[in-house]
């Protein structure tokens, strides 16, 4: 099988589907007991999707926002509110004001609904394209045979397909760069153990799960290489937010002299964040951290604390990977050079 082939071999899920009136998505809360897909026939209940991670990653939640604004413009609402209602549904990952942004500017055109229609395709068809161009770049800065670690979900059910961080996993599958995936839980929602262990498995990519307290412990042994890991927003000088969790794995991966890789479309780069100091974390219920499952594990009248993301400096990051280039060592002036103010 050549590579092309064992690409689309690697490439089945497809989460964010626009059919014509309503946006149908697959539940990513279910996954992977149950594969259940619901429709979205308004702005508000997009919105809801996206509060309640039934749709989840950064891009997807761009593109489902985008279908968001289609849906109200198709409806005669008001598109005003529907981008404040949308734009309001969750704070940390800049791809859903970079969306909302892009169809506002359509808006302000004087754009029908069926320009507007136009434009979110082209945000889902040019997010994959990017997907699949990152993966290329990633995947030629891995040895051959190597192993990586990956965290949370950042495939094709964080995107419009294929994924960012999965991308270049799933393209350095195909190339032979990859011969063992690990993946962590990622608690508390357990991404990396629901989601990213079903699309692996789901498309043939030799995968082993980890508790994400055996990270430090698997790069001592040497059986990985590189960690590669998407982002939620990447500041102006390269610092990354990215799921809770991410930072440490950045500080033992330094540690123990394993490589580390950020990859994220250019949507996710905010020019206007000037470090990861001024990101805003978003804090989820303290009581998602108290069960599992929707079973409590933990004592009645414990408190608890949940931040949803962290922010991994850029000096611990190797290679920052977006469709427009790879930047390796990520500072202040690189990425002005790249993506300019």
């Amino acid at each position: 099988m050549n590579t092309s082939a064992k690409t689309l071999s690697h490439d089945t899920i497809r989460a964010v589907q626009w059919q014509g009136d309503h946006l149908r998505l697959l539940d990513q809360r279910l996954l992977p007991r149950k594969e259940h897909w619901f429709d979205c026939r308004d702005y508000l209940q997009v919105t809801q999707a996206i509060k309640d991670l039934a749709v989840r990653g950064a891009p997807a939640i761009g593109i489902a926002a985008a279908w968001g604004v289609v849906l109200a413009a198709q409806q005669g609402q008001s598109l005003d509110a529907a981008l404040a209602t949308l734009r309001a549904a969750r704070p940390t990952a800049v791809n859903l004001m970079w969306a909302l942004d892009r169809m506002k500017a359509v808006i302000a055109t004087g754009a029908d609904a069926g320009r507007l229609e136009r434009e979110a395709q082209a945000i889902q068809d040019e997010d994959l394209a990017a997907n699949r161009h990152m993966g290329e770049l990633g995947a030629a800065l891995i040895a051959p045979n190597s192993g990586v670690l990956t965290h949370c979900n950042t495939g094709s059910l964080a995107t419009a397909g294929y994924g960012t961080a999965l991308g270049v996993i799933r393209a350095g599958v195909a190339n032979g760069h990859i011969e063992q995936v690990y993946a962590g839980e990622t608690r508390p929602w357990q991404q990396g153990a629901r989601l990213t262990m079903w699309e692996l498995v789901r498309d043939g990519i030799p995968a082993k799960l980890i508790a994400d307290s055996a990270a430090s412990h698997l790069m001592r042994s040497g059986a990985v290489q590189w960690v590669i890991v998407g982002a939620d927003r990447i500041a102006a000088n390269g610092d990354t937010a990215n799921k809770i969790g991410t930072y440490q794995l950045a500080i033992a991966a330094r540690h123990h002299g394993v490589k580390f890789m950020v990859v994220a479309p250019s949507s996710t780069v905010d020019m206007a964040t000037v470090s990861g100091d001024d990101i805003e974390i978003e804090l989820r219920d303290p009581t998602e951290l108290l069960g599992l499952g929707g079973q409590r594990t933990v004592v009645e009248g414990a408190d608890a604390w949940n931040p949803v993301f962290d922010v991994t400096p850029a000096s611990l990051i190797d290679a920052i990977v977006t469709e427009r280039g790879v930047i390796e060592r990520p500072n202040t002036m690189a990425m002005l050079a790249m993506f300019g103010r």
